[in-house]
């Protein structure tokens, strides 16, 4: 048996000014061939079971891609090409089997679906090859994703601390088609008129905790796979939006169980909406508390899906509002960086930290906050994930460093986008997150994998930034209507 391994993940906010480019993705890690399987084949990813699987069953591997870049914009033309390229090459050569760890919301500048493009060529290559897919909950799922593969399914946890459960009950699936010991089996595709946002996402939250437990219920029920997607909302294309896809044994019994999950999911439409809090207002009730940890989102500005990591305005009414005893994970600004690193520790500097980003999209020019304060760590950036999330994986932040700001706030500050979901962002850098009393952390729900144990209180302070959870401020022009909340739609049926 020969088997085609890929991994190629991107999610793409096509209202993000970053430059989604070649070099993105190999700041991230990009792999090819043994050094792929090095890289993945003791972490929990996708690509790690799908390593184990293919030893379980004795089976020959080609491993031409393992790529991923940090949420931004667009993927430009030449990256996606040279991603997909490999792929192709290797499946055209002749295998039994392709096991994918995919996103599910690429966007680039020549394909709207990245993913649904890829496995529409990789059919077209080999039309019967056996294919498993294992997607982020945040996949915007297309007709043309499912409809070219075989066993399709998505995280259930968001955070994505299950990444490796569903990868090897979907990869389970397609390797017994593979070998023959079951038919292909059905998948049954249901796309909602509802734009979820993503901070309405979290798995241990309604709506979608409930969803999830209907997915979990179908399964227990003998259903092979069942996935909701919450959907990426800042991706401007029509297939955005959550959707439901279920695995069967049958037709009839995917059509029905994904007919009762996609009702579930429409009855709590109204949750999926984030409504929003005044900043100066928040900071000031998170002012009042005592015992710390204390968690502050900076969640319209998430390097995790797509924001520029460098807009200042939480920090800046934090600092206004004088709060005690602050670590901020974390603000991207190489230039300051370089400037750190040049005074030296110890040395006590002047920065026009962050702002270094336009934002076209919101009609937002960059605003620098000018900081005084003294230079505490400088390092590479480099650590191991420890937490549930990623675990084993290597994050490389580049070079970083920390300014401490009137001796009330210590600012981490970093030379590529990473999203705080493990305190490795701070212990890495010589902070201790257990025992500060604020956690300002410019993430939305992942932070949850590495904090949620440590946090006493958690406020949700709505700053500015590409990803912004009030939509009426995007401009949408290609995703499908009518879709809630966009526009009013009170009944809808499977």
């Amino acid at each position: 048996m020969k088997l085609v391994l890929a991994m190629m993940k991107h999610e793409t906010n096509t209202f993000s000014p970053i430059v989604t480019d070649w070099a993105r993705f190999e700041a991230w890690g990009l792999y090819t061939g043994q050094a792929a399987i090095d890289a993945y084949a003791k972490t929990n990813m996708p690509l790690g079971v799908y390593l184990q699987l293919a030893k379980e069953y004795g089976a020959e591997v080609e491993l031409p891609m393992a790529a991923e870049a940090m949420p931004g914009g667009l993927v430009t033309a030449d990256a996606y090409q040279r991603l997909t390229d490999p792929i192709l090459e290797a499946v055209a050569k002749g295998c039994d089997g392709c096991l994918l760890d995919l996103h599910g919301a690429m966007v680039a500048e020549s394909t709207d679906d990245g993913e649904g493009t890829l496995l529409e060529k990789i059919r077209q290559i080999a039309p019967d090859l056996p294919i498993a897919v294992t997607l982020d909950l945040h996949c915007n799922l297309t007709p043309k994703m499912v409809q070219n593969c075989t066993g399709l399914i998505g995280y259930k946890t968001y955070p994505h601390v299950d990444m490796d459960v569903v990868a090897r009950q979907v990869g389970r699936v397609v390797m017994e088609v593979i070998a023959g010991k079951r038919p292909k089996p059905a998948m049954a595709l249901r796309q909602l008129p509802l734009l979820s946002q993503t901070l309405c996402q979290g798995t241990d939250d309604e709506p979608m905790k409930s969803a999830i437990q209907a997915c979990r219920e179908e399964e227990a029920r003998g259903l092979p796979a069942a996935t909701v997607f919450g959907g990426f909302a800042m991706a401007d294309i029509k297939d955005a939006g959550a959707t439901v896809i279920t695995i069967g044994n049958d037709q009839k019994q995917a059509d029905e169980a994904a007919d009762r999950i996609a009702a579930a999911v429409w009855d709590k439409r109204d949750q999926h909406i984030y409504r929003h809090r005044d900043l100066k207002e928040t900071v000031a009730k998170a002012k009042q508390i005592t015992d710390g940890p204390v968690i502050l989102l900076d969640h319209a500005d998430n390097c995790g899906s797509g924001g520029t990591q460098d807009v200042m305005t939480v920090i800046d009414e934090v600092l206004r509002q004088g709060l005690e005893d602050v670590a901020v994970g974390a603000v991207w600004d190489p230039q300051a960086v370089q400037i750190m690193q040049k005074a030296g520790v110890g040395a006590t500097v002047t920065l026009e930290l962050g702002g270094k980003s336009d934002m076209p999209s919101l009609k937002l020019k960059g605003k620098p906050l000018k900081v005084t304060g003294k230079v505490r760590t400088i390092t590479d950036g480099e650590w191991i994930v420890r937490g549930p999330m990623y675990n084993g994986y290597k994050v490389m932040m580049g070079p970083t460093a920390v300014l401490e700001v009137d001796g009330r706030m210590q600012i981490v500050v970093v030379s590529r986008h990473h999203e705080p979901w493990d305190t490795g962002v701070f212990t890495s850098v010589g902070i201790d997150p257990r025992h500060k009393r604020y956690l300002l952390l410019k993430s939305r729900i992942h932070y949850r994998a590495g904090f949620a144990p440590l946090a006493k209180a958690t406020f949700t302070l709505d700053g500015e930034g590409v990803t912004t959870s009030d939509n009426s401020i995007l401009d949408y022009k290609k995703v499908r209507r009518p879709i809630y909340p966009l526009d009013r739609i009170n009944d809808w049926q499977t």
